[in-house]
């Protein structure tokens, strides 16, 4: 989308929350004083749903941005436990980028702690995340490590 276009970036409440998730999470992780319900307060306040750059941004569902920013970032070593069990051993934790990492404990949580949303519209979710900032490749890679995660934390 060009700069200074009015047109509604496409998706709906809920999708909104889990971009919005992913961005505060990657802020949190590349903070040096992360504190989560600041950020939180910063998104719903003055990003969830405005115009940023020109670009006029859906409303996002706030109640599951913030449960997923906060259920993410207290229970990260659990999730982040869990992931490097559904990573191959020549790809360990670390090596993720950042971004990357973010999507995976947003969708990790909602995994571990929303039983009431189906896996597949999870995965799904959080891979259409990374096609908004990476390739086939690295989609296809979420899409395959999120499933895994799945598996172990879903019966």
């Amino acid at each position: 989308m060009s700069a200074g276009s009015k047109t509604p970036k496409v998706g709906g409440p809920r999708s909104a929350a889990r971009l919005a998730a992913v961005q505060a999470l990657y802020q949190l992780d590349m903070s040096d004083e992360p504190k989560a319900k600041m950020v939180v307060e910063e998104y719903v306040n003055h990003r969830l749903g405005q115009e940023i750059e020109g670009d006029q941004y859906v409303a996002a569902d706030a109640n599951l941005f913030s449960d997923v920013v906060l259920g993410a970032w207290e229970r990260r070593e659990e999730i982040d436990g869990t992931l490097t069990s559904c990573l191959s051993s020549d790809w360990p934790l670390d090596r993720l980028e950042k971004l990357i990492h973010a999507i995976f404990r947003a969708g990790g949580y909602e995994l571990v702690a929303r039983p009431d949303v189906p896996t597949a519209v999870i995965i799904n979710e959080y891979v259409d995340v990374a096609h908004g900032f990476y390739e086939r490749t690295e989609a296809s890679f979420v899409n395959g490590v999120l499933d895994r995660f799945a598996k172990a934390v879903r019966t």
